[in-house]
């Protein structure tokens, strides 16, 4: 079984050598793609350095900075072309915990998808403030609502797919291009009826770098998930929920 860590970079290079060697030093047999936006910082060129060094790790570049969507898209073509029988998805800041990795290895056994979640029994937040606390509980809430799933933490970046979930969901009409990925993708999973399992993880914020999120981010993110159940009508609508 071949398990490929997507991670996607953008100005990442005080993060993605040490998270990349302590995700090795687990030995759990895992392949690593970095999937670089021409980040102007060096982080592709220390993610080259990388895959020299060790084969398990992959870099691959792209022209400029296209959103986590799309870089998540691009790896999953990616690693399916590898022939990765299980595909992950976590950030390079460290936020996503290694130490959760063989957890996932063992519980994708067993599941369609496996979801890092802050909000089960378990699970936890640290270093964040009550406002963006606030502000993830909320995003959470909303896109229950305006989806109908029963998922605790449906934005969660921590992820494991199956490759057959990945080679049944048309990631061509998969738009959200920003953190609504995450919840699109979700609701799609549910659509086609796959089992979705959450993992509970502590979400730890940065180490070092700037956070990603904006304003237009937060704004993509509320209209796209607003539409998600006009958009995919035509999916399976009765397939089991989580």
């Amino acid at each position: 079984m071949l398990s490929v860590i997507i991670i996607p970079t953008y100005n990442e290079s005080e993060n993605i050598e040490g998270i990349v060697r302590d995700i090795l030093n687990l030995e759990c047999g895992v392949s690593i793609l970095i999937v670089d936006d021409n980040s102007p910082d060096g982080t592709g060129e220390i993610a080259d350095r990388l895959s020299r060094e060790f084969p398990e790790v992959h870099a691959r570049h792209r022209p400029g900075k296209q959103g986590l969507g799309t870089a998540y898209r691009y790896g999953f073509s990616e690693a399916l072309d590898m022939g990765a029988t299980c595909i992950f998805q976590m950030d390079a800041d460290y936020s996503h915990d290694p130490r959760y990795i063989p957890q996932f290895v063992s519980a994708i056994d067993d599941h369609d998808v496996v979801i890092g979640s802050r909000y089960v029994e378990g699970g936890g937040i640290e270093n964040w403030g009550l406002l963006r606390e606030m502000i993830s509980r909320g995003g959470n809430f909303y896109a229950r609502m305006c989806t109908g799933l029963k998922m605790n933490d449906m934005t969660s970046g921590y992820r494991c797919y199956s490759r057959d979930v990945l080679k049944a969901v048309d990631l061509s009409r998969i738009s959200a291009t920003g953190y609504g990925f995450q919840v699109e993708m979700s609701y799609v999973c549910a659509a086609l009826g796959f089992d979705m399992f959450e993992l509970p993880i502590v979400f730890t914020d940065r180490r070092v770098g700037q956070s990603k999120m904006s304003g237009r981010i937060v704004w993509e993110a509320t209209w796209v998930v607003a539409g998600l159940k006009r958009k995919y009508r035509d999916l399976n609508k009765t397939a089991r929920r989580t």
